[in-house]
Parts: structure tokens; sequence; C-alpha cells
């Protein structure tokens, strides 16, 4: 009986066939030509996130955007990409290459831009600010280029896609204020400074621009102001936010912490108070707006939702320098409320943050990073309108994209090199919580056998993959790749918790509160093991060396080992004397004749 097939047939032979098929239901269609870019589009994916992009790709797109015609005969030409292996290193460097590679960084962090929107006044046409966005945008990744290949930068993989950059502008044009939320486990990496440049350039009206004097531009500043946001606060303690609250405040900027987790869990533990109390809800709020009158004496503590929306208030530029002549404005072009601009990368907490600001889910929310595709202006309150941005992913200088991954701005299931983000968890998380975590053991290579006196990545997938019987088909090893998956969701999702430190203060100590409370938290499932390392003399002085040396030379010179060389073929060698005399070895040791007795008996008591 022949084996069962799919319906759906694989391999490459099906692949070319089903090709073919599809070119001839569509023959004006392909994915060679630039003329082909936009034909069947729909408009929804005009929207969407683009952060990789191949050679072919990449050359296609740009070719597009600057309306030029580089058509091809199909499979007569080549595009090989030379520069691919140098320009992209997806392994992680040395501490030494790492310190010489962020020193340069900040050389040239204001060479490191957000795209502007081009000058406009109310004669421009349509037609004409679209062909200047192309043409801006364009520039804009040209330097981007020059600094990856002309000076040899690593850049994180940023938005390649103008739609979604002409939502960020369109955002920044209405708001009077933009928040800027960022990750509380590493804020610099979320935050973008030239982001705040750009906004704190800009006039009340747009439009007014191109009036403002070329001599005035570099120190010109406009009314709109910034806040930094620090969400999901709650996975710090107090110590670890005073410590980033004294940084923030040494570098001008306002900020503020919040947790939008805490709260969406508060109101609902509130709801489920005011079925059983009735005065509850008002008493929840009397305690919080007491609580604001403390704001300005603690920096670091967590903000509730009305002190948050007061903050919004007091932060917010004066309304009257943003008169303008529009037709939903008042007479006097005055905007009656306050709009407040939502922007921050994917997956930093905006779309929760504004439920727990609205107090029901107004906005959806996913794990999936993109997951808003237009910015949505939502009614806060009878004086605060929200504008959410959709999430952007800006450019910054990287040692390698693993930190992406580690941070959870690139999707993990989408992830192609996935041995650089393991070993930064093996470096960042310690042996034993690892092990207590995850239930199970960690083996490791000694450092004489080539080991690092610790796990590496590869050896942590090794471990969970054998624990979880995750293998490969066919094959029955380890499956490391679906192991990583699953443990760096848990990384992303905090629940192997690790905090980066502000600059200038060590890792280890600005995380080591926090993992002792862990080590309490979890249950002793591992036995006491033996100390990985023992003194012993070597040469005239005190070396040392790992268990398993320690373990051969307490067998074969130990007091309780026999004082003589094993001879390969014997079980076990008798002991020698002082005088070299062989002593008589005890009865029923070593004899074959014992061992084939006893394993007669059993035969027998088999067949009885």
């Amino acid at each position: 009986m022949p084996l069962a097939q799919s319906k759906n047939r694989v391999g490459l032979g099906h692949a070319i066939i089903n090709r073919r098929a599809k070119e001839s239901r569509n023959p004006k269609y392909s994915d060679y030509h630039t003329t082909d870019m936009h034909i069947g589009q729909a408009k929804w994916t005009k929207l969407q996130s683009v952060t990789h992009e191949g050679a072919l790709e990449e050359f296609l797109n740009t070719a597009a955007m600057a309306d030029a015609d580089f058509t091809a005969e199909r499979r007569t030409d080549k595009i090989i990409d030379t520069h691919s292996r140098t320009r992209h290193n997806p392994y992680l460097l040395t501490p030494q290459q790492e310190q010489e590679v962020l020193q340069n960084q900040h050389a040239n962090k204001d060479r490191l831009r957000v795209p502007r929107r081009p000058e406009w006044d109310a004669h421009t046409t349509p037609a004409q600010l679209e062909r200047m966005e192309k043409d801006a945008f364009l520039n804009w990744r040209r330097g981007l280029a020059e600094l990856q290949d002309g000076i040899g930068f690593v850049l994180t993989p940023f938005e390649r896609n103008l739609e979604v950059w002409r939502q960020l502008w369109r955002v920044i044009e209405r708001s009077q204020l933009i928040v800027q939320i960022v990750d509380a486990r590493n804020p610099l990496r979320f935050r973008c400074e030239d982001l705040e440049k750009y906004v704190h350039s800009m006039p009340a009206n747009p439009g007014d621009m191109a009036s403002i004097p070329s001599e005035e531009r570099a120190t010109y500043r406009g009314p709109r102001r910034t806040l930094l946001l620090i969400n999901k606060a709650d996975l710090l303690d107090t110590e670890q936010r005073r410590q980033w609250a004294e940084y923030f405040q040494k570098q001008g900027v306002m900020f503020a912490f919040f947790s939008a987790h805490d709260e969406v869990a508060r109101q609902l533990a509130k709801l489920q108070r005011e079925a059983q109390f009735e005065h509850s809800a008002v008493e929840e709020v009397t305690g919080a707006v007491q609580d604001t009158l403390a704001l300005d004496h603690d920096p670091s503590r967590i903000l509730g939702v009305l002190e948050l929306e007061r903050l919004f208030l007091q932060c917010a530029p004066d309304l009257a320098l943003f008169r303008r002549h529009e037709p939903n404005l008042p007479h006097d072009g005055i905007p009656e409320k306050l709009t407040v601009g939502f922007v921050g990368y994917p997956n930093v907490g905006k779309s929760s943050t504004i439920n727990a600001l609205l107090g029901e889910k107004k906005v959806s929310v996913s794990a999936t990073p993109g997951k808003t595709k237009h910015f949505q202006t939502i009614h806060l309150s009878p004086t605060t309108i929200i504008c959410d941005c959709p999430g952007l992913v800006f450019p910054q200088f990287s040692t390698s994209p693993a930190d992406l991954v580690c941070d959870g701005i690139l999707p993990i299931d989408q992830m192609r090199e996935y041995t650089a983000p393991a070993e930064l968890v093996a470096q960042r998380i310690p042996e034993d919580i690892l092990s207590r975590f995850y239930n199970m053991d960690i083996p490791t290579l000694s450092a004489e056998e080539g080991g690092q006196g610790r796990p590496t990545g590869m050896e942590l997938l090794t471990a969970y993959a054998m624990a979880r019987g995750l293998a490969r088909q066919g094959q029955g090893n380890p499956d490391e790749s679906r192991a990583a998956r699953y443990v760096l969701k848990d990384y992303v999702n905090a629940r192997l918790l690790y905090a980066h430190p502000p600059p200038g203060i060590d890792a280890g100590a600005f995380n080591a509160a926090q993992q002792n409370r862990l080590r309490e938290e979890l249950p002793e499932r591992r036995p006491e093991a033996a100390p990985l390392v023992t003194p012993h003399m070597h040469g005239g002085r005190m070396a040392e060396s790992s268990s398993k040396t320690a373990s051969l030379d307490q067998a074969f010179f130990g007091p309780s080992s026999a004082s003589g060389a094993h001879v390969k073929g014997r079980r076990r060698m008798p002991p020698v004397g002082r005088l070299g005399l062989e002593s008589e070895a005890p009865a029923g040791l070593g004899s074959k004749k014992h061992h084939k007795g006893h394993r007669r008996r059993k035969q027998r008591s088999a067949q009885t």
C-alpha cells in the first residue's frame, strides 16, 4: 500500500510548476521588473512595516521610489552582493571590540537622524509634495548607506517603508506634546534623541517652516514639547528606578515611570470591588488625587493613570502658540483640546498604555510588533486627545542584530540567526537561575576542555531541547532552533528578567538584588553540587583545576585507591604492598567464573 501524500505537493519541481502556473494566470505581473511593483497592490499593504530587505528587493524598491525603470531579461542578469558578509556581522563582538565600536558611535551620533518631512506651504500641490518626500527619503537612506558602507558602522534594522514614516510626520504635526514610550529594561535602546530634536525644531504651523530664515534654523526651537515615558517600570526595583532618575535628571530629560500592566490589573481589581462595595471607586479616586502631591518629591515613583493625565497637562505648551486658521478650529484659531502624540518602538506597550489611560480596551493589543497600521485619534477627556502612531523601528548604531531580538524589537518567529541572541541570554542570566527556572541540568565544558566556565548559548539550547524533547525530524538530534524561540520569548516576556543599567554602572551590581530575590522565589530543585574548583599543588605552586581533573587525580593518587596503574583488559588490579609483593585479592572479586555462575543461575531460574 503506497504512503499517503499531501495534497499540497512540495519539492523543487512542484515549486517550479506552481510558479509557471501563477505566471500564466497573470502574465503581466512578475517580481523582476520595477514597473510591476504596484500592480494589484492593495492600499493596506502600503503600511506594512519593512525592516529587512535583500539586495534585489532593496534595488527594486529604491528604483520604484526614484521613478526609474531598470527592467532586464529574466534569468539572464544576476545581482551579486559581494559586500554582504563584510557589512553584516550576525555574531557578537569581543568586549574590547565592542568598547571601540561604542566610542566611534558616540563620536558620530549626530549623523544618525530620522527622516524629515520637506518644507511645504499653502501653494505646494500634493503631487509636488509627494515627489519632494520621496527625494528627501532617498537622500536619508543614502546617508545611512554611507555610514554602513563608507565608514563601516553596523546599524540596526530600521523602517524602510516611506508610508510608515508619513504616519509619524502627521502625528507630530497634529500634536502639541509628543510622548516617547520606552521599555524600562533598556530605555536607551528605545529612546531616539534625534526624534526629540526634530520635534523641537518644528514651528507651530508646519507650513511656516519655509518662512524661517536659514541662519536661524539651526538654533530655532518650536513650541512643541516631548516627554519620555518609561513603561514596564514594575520590572525595576526602587533602587534601579532611582539610578535611572538621576541619569535622566542630569541629561535634562523630562521623564516619568509608568506600568500599564499594573494599572490594567488595578482597574480589573477595582471593578471586582465595585461589585461588592458601592463606595470603593470613590475611595480609589480620592487616594490617587492625593498622591499627586508627591509627584515632584519622588521622581522614581511609578505614576498612576490620574497622575499621568495631570503630568500631560503640566508638560504641555500653551495652546495659544498653535494659532492656525483651519476650518475645524474656532474663529481665533486656537485648538480647544490638547493633542498628545504617542510614539515608540513596536512592542514597548503603546497600545497597553492607551488602554490603561482609557480604562477600557480601545486599541487592539498584540504581542506581534507593528500591530497598529495607521495613526488613531482617541478622546481621552474633555481637554485631551490621544494620537497613536504606528510602531517605528528607528535607525540606531548596534554591535549586532541580536540585541534587537532580545529587546523584542524584531519578531522572534522571523529571526534567521538564533545563536547570537541565545548567547546574550546565557551571558546575562546566571547559570543557577536558568537551571532552577527550567528544572534541568546544563552540561558545560570545563576550561581545559575548551569551555568558558559557564553555559554558552548553544549549551543552553541543547540542554533545553533535550529536557523538553525537542528533536529534529528524521534525525533525532536536539532542535536548538525551536529551543531558541521558547527561551527568547521567556526573556522578552520578562520571565527571565534582566535590566540594562545606566552608562557607567556595572550590570552585575545593577541586577544583583533582582537576581537574589529571584533565587529566593524559585524552589530548590537541584541537589547541592560539588565544588567546581579544587586547588592542588602543581610545579611547586598552588593551581586551580576543574572538577574532572580533581576527580581523576583523587581516584588515581588518593589514599583509598590502588597505588598502581590500571592495565587494559583487567576489571580490577590487586593492591601492591610496600615490598612489591601482591597481596591476596578478596574472594569473589575479579573472578570470571563467579560472574558466569551468577549468570547461569539467572538463566535456570528463568527457565523454571
